[in-house]
C-alpha cells in the first residue's frame, strides 16, 4: 500500500507574485485614481476665482492648506494602524477607511463651498490614511519572512497604486474643464466606490492573518480610547473656533504634531517589553531611513503645491492650439512610474540577492530628488505661459526615478524592520515621515514667489542641494545601518 503524501497544489501567482496580491492593487489602483484625481484640481479649485467655479483664495494660504492636508492623510495612518493592530485587524480597517474616502469626495462633490471643503478634506484624510497603512501591511503579510519577492511585488504594488494616479486626474480634469469641479470630484467618488466594489469580492480570498489583531486592547480599556477620542475632537473644535489653529498655520500645526507624533512612536517601540533585542535594532536602523524619507517627501509632494502653480503660471500648455488642462500636469510622473515600474521590479528580481542594500537605494533616491530640484534652475523664471512643456517633462522623469529608488523600496523595508507586535504600527511610522515632508512641503511652498519667478533662484538652488547632501550622508552611513538591521537588506 502506497504511503505517498498527495501533492502540494501549485501556487497561484500573479506575475510571479502572491494572487491576493490582486485584490490590493486593485483597491488601492482605485482610491489612488479617486485620491489623485481629486488632488489634481483641489489647489485649482481653493486658488481660481469664484467667477471661474473657484474659492478664490490666497495662493500661499491654499498651498499651506494643500500641504497640510496631504501630511494629515499621512497622519491619519497612526490610527488606521493603531486599530488594526489593537482593536479590529488590517483587514476589517481597510475596509472601512476607504467608505470614509468615497464620501468624502461626494461631500466635496455636493456640499457648497468651504462646507464641502471642509467635510470632505477631513473624511479623506481620515480614509487614506486607513487605506495606506493597512493596505500596505496586507501586501507585507501575503510573502513569508526572507521571501526574495517581496521587493517586486511591492514594486508591483506601486505600479497599481500610479495607474490610479495617472488616469484620475485625467478624468477629473477634464470633466473639471468641462463641466465644473464638483463634477471632477463626483467622479473620484465613483472611482472609490468602484475600488469598494472590487474589493468586497476579493476580501474573503485574504489570508486568515489579515484579520488577525496582533496586540489586542483589553476589553476593560476601550472605553478610555473612546472617551480620548471624543476629548480630541472636542480639543480640536475648540482650538479652531478660538483662532489658534487657522488656514494660515494650519501647516506648521500638522509639522509640530507630526514631530512629536514620529519621536513619541519611536520612544513607545523602543521601549516596549513586546520587542526582542534584535528588533529594537532594526527600529532603530530606521531612523535615518526615517529622516532620508521625509526629506525626499518634503521636496517630491510640491507637484501639488509649487509645480501646480509653476503649471498654472509659467508653463506653456499649448499642444497644436489645444491647450491641456493644468490638472494633467499631475499625470505625468505616474506615466513614468507606469513604465519604470516593472522595469524596477524586474531588475531587484534577475539581482536577488545581489540587488543594492536598501540604505544605498534610498541613499541614491535623495541624491536624485535633490538634482530634479537643482533642474528647476533652468527653466524657474520663465515669462508667463513660455516654460517648455518638455523641460517639466524631464524633470519630472528625474522625480519619477527618485520615487522608485526610495517609495516602494520603504514601504518595503518598513514591513521587514517591523517588531511583531507593531507590525502595522511601523508602516504607520513610515508614514508618518511622508506626513512630515508632506506637511513641510505646504510650508515650504509658501517661501515659492509666485508673482516674482525671478527670485526664485535661491528656493531650488538650497533645496536641491540639501537633498544631495542628506543623501550623501546617508550613504556614508550604509555600513553602519546594515549592521543594525541584524541579516535585512
Amino acid at each position: 500500500m502506497s504511503t505517498t503524501a498527495p501533492a502540494l497544489k501549485p501556487e497561484k501567482t500573479f506575475f510571479g507574485q502572491p494572487r491576493q496580491l490582486t485584490t490590493i492593487f486593485g483597491v488601492e489602483m482605485w482610491e489612488r485614481f479617486s485620491f489623485y484625481g481629486m488632488q489634481g484640481i483641489l489647489l485649482l479649485y481653493m486658488f481660481y476665482p469664484v467667477a471661474e467655479g473657484g474659492l478664490g483664495m490666497n495662493v500661499k494660504v491654499a498651498t499651506g492648506i494643500v500641504g497640510a492636508y496631504g501630511g494629515g492623510v499621512y497622519l491619519a495612518t497612526i490610527l488606521g494602524a493603531w486599530l488594526a493592530d489593537r482593536l479590529f485587524g488590517s483587514e476589517r480597517v481597510l475596509f472601512y477607511a476607504a467608505v470614509l474616502v468615497m464620501f468624502g469626495h461626494v461631500a466635496l462633490a455636493v456640499l457648497p463651498a468651504y462646507t464641502g471643503l471642509t467635510v470632505g478634506l477631513i473624511l479623506i484624510a481620515i480614509g487614506a490614511g486607513g487605506v495606506k497603512a493597512n493596505a500596505t501591511s496586507i501586501v507585507g503579510q501575503l510573502y513569508a519572512p526572507g521571501d526574495v519577492r517581496r521587493d517586486a511585488g511591492f514594486s508591483l504594488y506601486y505600479l497599481g497604486i500610479n495607474l490610479g494616479a495617472f488616469i484620475g486626474p485625467l478624468a477629473t480634469g477634464f470633466l473639471q474643464t468641462t463641466y465644473g469641479f464638483h463634477w471632477g470630484f463626483g467622479l473620484a467618488a465613483v472611482g472609490m466606490a468602484a475600488g469598494l466594489i472590487q474589493y468586497t469580492i476579493g476580501r474573503r480570498k485574504l489570508p486568515e492573518q489579515t484579520r488577525v489583531v496582533p496586540n489586542p486592547l483589553p476589553s476593560s480599556k476601550k472605553w478610555l480610547v473612546w472617551a480620548l477620542g471624543l476629548v480630541g475632537v472636542a480639543l480640536i473644535g475648540i482650538l479652531v473656533a478660538s483662532g489658534v489653529i487657522t488656514s494660515g498655520n494650519l501647516a506648521t500645526v500638522i509639522i509640530i504634531v507630526t514631530a512629536a507624533a514620529a519621536i513619541s512612536y519611536f520612544v513607545v517601540i523602543l521601549g516596549s517589553k513586546l520587542i526582542t533585542t534584535v528588533e529594537r535594532n532594526r527600529v532603530i536602523a530606521f531612523i535615518p531611513l526615517f529622516i532620508a524619507c521625509a526629506a525626499f517627501w518634503s521636496l517630491y509632494q510640491q507637484q501639488f503645491t509649487v509645480v501646480t502653480v509653476f503649471a498654472n503660471d509659467q508653463l506653456n500648455l499649448s499642444i497644436f492650439g489645444w491647450d491641456m488642462p493644468v490638472s494633467w500636469v499631475q499625470s505625468i510622473n505616474p506615466i513614468f512610474i507606469l513604465a519604470l515600474a516593472g522595469v524596477f521590479a524586474a531588475l531587484w528580481t534577475k539581482w536577488g540577492a545581489k540587488q543594492p542594500s536598501t540604505p544605498v537605494k534610498m541613499a541614491l533616491g535623495t541624491i536624485v530628488m535633490g538634482i530634479a530640484f537643482l533642474l528647476f534652475l533652468t527653466v524657474y523664471n520663465a515669462a508667463p505661459h513660455t516654460a517648455p512643456l518638455l523641460a517639466l517633462v524631464g524633470i519630472l522623469f528625474v522625480f519619477t526615478i527618485a520615487e522608485l529608488l526610495i517609495s516602494p523600496v520603504s514601504l518595503s523595508v518598513s514591513t521587514k524592520l517591523a517588531p511583531t507586535a507593531f507590525r502595522t504600527q511601523m508602516v504607520a511610522l513610515l508614514f508618518l515621515s511622508s506626513a512630515l515632508g508632506t506637511a513641510m512641503s505646504g510650508q515650504l511652498a509658501g517661501l515659492y514667489d509666485e508673482k516674482h519667478p525671478e527670485l526664485n533662484f535661491d528656493y531650488f538652488a538650497y533645496s536641491g542641494l540639501a537633498a544631495v547632501g542628506l543623501g550623501i550622508v546617508l550613504l556614508l552611513m550604509r555600513k553602519w545601518i546594515l549592521k543594525l538591521m541584524e541579516g535585512v537588506r
